[in-house]
Order: C-alpha cells, then structure tokens, then sequence
C-alpha cells in the first residue's frame, strides 16, 4: 500500500480517535479512580476490538456486520450496564486505601470484556471504519499485505493517543493526596463513566 495512502488513514484515525468520546472518557475515569497498573486488560481489548472493526471493513464484510446487528446491538448494551455498573463502584468506592496501594476489585477478564464493549458496542466507531473508511482508502484493492499494514498502522496511532491519555489522567491521579480529593476524584470519575455509557446508549 502507499505510503500517502497509510499518512491519510494515520491523519484521519488520529483524529477520530484523539477526540474524547466514550471510550476515552471510561478510559481516564478507570485511570484516576483505580490507577493505571491494572488498565491493560481494558486498552488491549480496546485496540483489538478496533482491528475487528478494521478487519470487517477491509475484507468487505459490513454486510456481517448489518447481518448480525442484533448481536452488536446485545454487546451495546451490555457494555453500557457494565460501564454503568462501574461508575456506580467508583461512586460509592472507599478512600482509606494506604498511599500506593492499588485497589485490586476487577480481574482483568472483566476489565476485557469492558474494554471489547465499549469498543464493539460505540456506534462511533463503527462508522468510522465500515463508513468513513471506505472514502478514505480504496478498500477493494488492499491485499493482505495491505490489510496487515493498515493493522499497524491503526496500532501506532492507538496505542500513542491512548497512553498520552493514561499518562494525563495518572499525572492528574497523583495531584490527589487527601481523602476529601480521592473522593472528590472518584465522584468525578463516576460521573464522567456514567456520561459515557450514556453516550453510548443514546447513539444508534
């Protein structure tokens, strides 16, 4: 594939994904409530579930994704009773925990599943890649070598917007020292939380 061709897809996803939306946003609340050491299960589900939707899209098979939205409806909503069972956890979190102790109440099988739901189920996303995709990149053209490098391309771009904004929200997490302000931050990240599984169950 050109290299023009991957510098656009890179432009356009950097773009669409730098903006806040709902995974972001349940991205930083999970940060500064619970710390960054326990999100990786959530952002590694996070990029697969985009490589899905890229994969759909690539090898021409929105026509599954419209055949079977039933199911991604189900994961939708799902995913916004998950992130609405989260944000009322970090409402109602205690704030005695010992400085550097990191509360450990998410296995990381859930913190995947929450991370696939939010990603699967965000109607955003979705139309990026099986809508605005296909009048960016000739999609009936890419081979697998192409498909692969769009893969890493979309990776690069992921990963690096999504730790600046684990980094941001774990500098924010380290500015809360007293009880008052870990309170403070839970309520603020349970809000936030619950805005986003608000957000996600209002788009169709």
């Amino acid at each position: 594939m050109h290299l023009t061709s991957l510098l656009i897809f890179a432009a356009a996803l950097f773009v669409a994904a730098g903006s806040p939306g709902p995974s972001i946003a349940a991205l930083v609340a999970r940060v500064i409530s619970k710390g960054f050491r326990d999100v990786f299960p959530f952002l590694l589900a996070m990029w697969i579930g985009e490589g899905i939707w890229l994969s759909l899209a690539v090898f021409g098979l929105a026509v599954v994704a419209q055949t079977f939205h039933f199911a991604f409806v189900v994961v939708k909503w799902v995913g916004v009773a998950y992130l609405a069972y989260l944000a009322w956890k970090m409402w109602t979190a205690p704030v005695d925990a010992k400085e550097g102790e990191m509360p450990r109440e998410d296995s990381p099988a859930k913190l995947f599943f929450a991370g696939m739901a939010v990603t699967l189920g965000n109607p955003k996303i979705m139309m990026f890649y099986l809508a605005l995709l296909p009048t960016i990149i000739d999609l009936a053209s890419v081979s697998i070598v192409g498909w692969v490098e769009l893969t890493a391309t979309m990776a690069v771009v992921l990963i690096a917007i999504d730790l600046a904004w684990v980094l941001a929200a774990s500098q924010a997490r380290k500015l809360l020292k007293s009880k008052r302000a870990m309170k403070i931050a839970n309520r603020v990240s349970a809000t936030t939380m619950a805005g986003a599984a608000a957000a996600i169950a209002s788009r169709s």
